[in-house]
């Protein structure tokens, strides 16, 4: 009976495995980029070296090895997932990792063994390296974070000045945008009075001290979520320090390195464990002290942005009203979209001028709708006094 149920298991996880490495096979055959692609290939052939294990391994008990891998439900959810794009996908192959493990630890029981018991420990490890590996490849592409890889290529870019163009770009963008549609919207209830320059002063403000606040709490969250994934680090490697240094060593394997060079690694790091701390949070979550810009400046940068972005519709009320301060404002706030549009290039990479004219049109339809909005509300019914 004990016998029945670990050939059942056996053959549960061979198929397991056997699956998981026909997606990752499919995702490598249509994946473009060369590191990736060569990750997901290596990724297929763990899987198989797992599902091989556990094949000798029935053959050794006398079970049948299974034929049919896959029901016809999961092909068509295969053949679902991979055209939901890689990114997606590999975000379910992460789940699908974490499964695994916790899988392997229930399934763990079943196995008396000690060679049982020692090698599913071992797929075991391999999974939780394998869905941290996934983690690193699928962590979305923030504008930011392409802003400071194309900035990367001077050293100096990366220690704050990165950090602070962007803030700055994405501060006067969302002021702007935001003030100018008050701005617009007031000016068709009021036909341009004084109360436009309160509220348009009001809106820059609160939407300067709003992003710089924001700014701030991004940074620190951040830089806090790394100090906790540093301090669980260390505690890991202080309570099993072989399991880590074999989670590396794996994790080196799994991106190119032949097992000596990787075991090398590994044992070279274990030496200096504050530093294989560094490197396990590093390559497992894509975290590093460096990539954590100063909360302050951060918060600084985009506050004082957002206030130059806002405070520009603003400034013909400031000494005119009526009919000619709706024009300068549409006039100098429509200059300053494109403008914007075309430094939103140094992050996109588009052309500037067609980043330009997108950003002019977003404004002037903004602009349109709340100033028509504005003037629909308006007691009076007046366009321009």
């Amino acid at each position: 009976m004990e016998n029945k149920k670990l050939i059942t298991t056996l053959q549960k996880t061979y198929k397991r495995e056997m699956n998981g490495a026909k997606i990752y096979r499919e995702l490598a055959e249509r994946e473009s980029l060369k590191e990736r692609k060569e990750i997901l290939s290596r990724l297929a052939e763990a899987e198989e070296k797992h599902a091989e294990k556990w094949k000798n391994r029935l053959t050794e008990l006398g079970g049948e090895i299974p034929k049919n891998i896959e029901t016809t439900i999961g092909k068509i959810r295969r053949w679902l997932l991979i055209r939901t794009g890689t990114k997606n996908a590999i975000r379910r192959l992460e789940e699908a990792e974490n499964n695994d493990s916790e899988s392997y630890q229930k399934e763990a029981k079943v196995f008396t063994d000690r060679k049982d018991v020692e090698a599913i420990k071992e797929v075991e490890q391999e999974e939780k390296v394998h869905s941290k590996i996934l983690h690193s490849i699928t962590e979305p592409e923030h504008p930011q974070g392409t802003l400071d890889k194309l900035l990367s290529r001077e050293k100096w870019h990366t220690h704050g000045v990165g950090g602070w163009v962007g803030q700055a770009i994405y501060g006067a963008n969302d002021g702007l945008g935001a003030v100018f549609g008050i701005v617009s919207g007031m000016a068709g209830y009021s036909g341009g009075s004084d109360v436009v320059l309160i509220a348009g002063v009001a809106a820059a403000l609160a939407s300067s001290l709003s992003m710089g606040s924001g700014a701030y709490l991004a940074r620190k969250s951040e830089k806090e979520v790394y100090q906790a994934e540093i301090e669980r680090e260390r505690k890991e490697i202080e309570e099993n320090p072989e399991e880590e240094r074999e989670e590396l060593s794996l994790f080196y394997q799994l991106k190119g390195f032949d097992k000596y060079e990787a075991d090398k690694l590994a044992d070279k790091l274990s030496e200096q464990p504050e530093q294989m701390v560094k490197v396990l949070a590093s390559e497992e979550l894509g975290l590093s002290e460096t990539t954590f810009p100063n909360p302050i400046r951060e918060a600084f940068s985009a506050g004082i942005s957002t206030a130059i972005g806002g405070i520009i519709p603003v400034i013909p009320f400031m000494f005119t009203t009526g009919l000619n301060a709706v024009i300068i404002s549409l006039a100098i706030s429509t200059l300053a979209h494109f403008a914007i549009g075309v430094l939103k290039t140094i992050v996109t990479g588009r052309g500037w001028f067609k980043s330009g004219l997108e950003m002019t049109a977003v404004g002037i339809v903004t602009a349109a709708i709340a100033y028509g909005l504005g003037t629909l509300l308006s007691p009076e019914g007046h366009l321009i006094p």
